[in-house]
């Protein structure tokens, strides 16, 4: 059992689950119609993407901010952000003895980063420092700015152009 599932107080569903997939007419099986009609061999969908962290409420504050996402629920070890458009809500989760990737360093690694195009990089990236993000010296390539949040993930920020 994981850290957080050991701390979490009670039941809790994410997010009302979609519509189930229709069954698809030349296969007899569930799936989504694909690009020119190919059936999804998949047979799950994303419910929610969650981050650990030593302080939920803080990173959903600070990735609400910077995306513009409205939280939905929020408590001391657990708070999710909705995505206005429909897609996967982003999760934050409480880990006990939670420590910052070691991706500061070029040959550091990494769990995983979120990447966010931006309109102005320059803006961007002013806001987000603003906001409680922190620069590494070491930037992996010329189009995206890598950033860490708060508690010390990296994620990336691209001009949409």
């Amino acid at each position: 059992m994981s850290d957080l599932a050991a701390e979490q107080t009670g039941p809790y569903v994410p997010y009302a689950p979609p519509a189930p997939y229709e069954q698809s007419a030349t296969s007899g099986q569930s799936g989504r119609s694909g690009p020119q009609g190919q059936d999804d061999t998949g047979f799950a969908r994303l419910a929610m993407v969650t981050i650990d962290c030593a302080d939920p409420v803080a990173l959903a504050s600070f990735y609400g901010e910077l995306l513009g996402w409205e939280t939905r629920h929020v408590e001391e070890h657990f708070a999710i952000l909705d995505n206005p458009e429909g897609g996967s809500p982003l999760g934050f989760g409480r880990v006990a003895g939670y420590r910052p990737e070691p991706w500061t360093e070029p040959d550091g690694s990494k769990h995983f980063h979120l990447d966010f195009y931006v309109d102005d990089l320059d803006e961007a990236t002013a806001k987000a420092l603003a906001l409680g993000a922190t620069e590494p010296s070491y930037q992996h390539g010329r189009t995206l700015k890598v950033l860490i949040d708060p508690a010390g993930h990296p994620f990336g920020l691209a001009p949409l152009e």
